[in-house]
């Protein structure tokens, strides 16, 4: 199922807008755990990088990226960066095969593409719940967060959490019965807005 992303002319997203395209950084810190991880959940912490990549009349994309991962994992942990569409009403995310392909055709379009319902990682009014196979997802708003969650039976999970003039403030990802994941949460940083 797509739903068709309609605005007329991009103001901004309370949830993720940036003034310019200069990168803006905020530190993060939590916990990872998995298999390979002997004493159960051990800090981790990481710099998260929030870059206006393009905009346009209808809409902004975004890139998340995670540098400066740290933990006493003996095996490195790597987050890939995340794209993501915005608009007044939604944040989506751009899951391509060549996201920066990807960016490049988006961002020459005079209209909103459509995306999946799967895709949409923030609202900026009402509520939205999709559920695809079993996976369940929501994204709800409650005072100045926006938060979505998508989670299996298998024990697979993720949560994104955007907080209105802030930006990002929560990012995790669990696969299995604890086999794997990992849980950040903003601590400091300039706003993205």
């Amino acid at each position: 199922m797509s739903i068709l992303l309609t605005v007329s002319a991009y103001s901004a997203n309370s949830f993720l807008d940036a003034p310019d395209d200069k990168p803006v950084s905020a530190k993060f810190r939590g916990t990872e755990w998995g298999d390979n991880i002997d004493e159960g959940e051990i800090a981790l912490t990481a710099r998260v990088i929030t870059t206006r990549v393009a905009k346009m009349s209808w809409g902004a994309i975004f890139k998340v990226e995670f540098s400066d991962l740290k933990s006493r994992a003996p095996k490195p942990r790597k987050i890939e960066p995340e794209y993501f569409v915005v608009t007044d009403e939604r944040i989506v995310l751009l899951n391509q095969e060549n996201n920066e392909s990807a960016v490049k055709k988006i961002s020459a379009m005079d209209k909103p593409v459509e995306f999946e319902s799967a895709q949409v990682y923030g609202i900026s009014s009402g509520s939205f719940s999709h559920e695809d196979d079993l996976w369940k997802t929501t994204v709800e708003l409650k005072g100045d967060l926006c938060t979505y969650q998508s989670n299996h039976p298998s024990g697979h999970s993720k949560k994104v959490v955007w907080k209105k003039s802030v930006g990002l403030i929560e990012y995790s990802m669990g696969y299995g019965a604890m086999a794997d994941g990992f849980r950040l949460k903003r601590t400091a940083g300039r706003h993205v807005l």
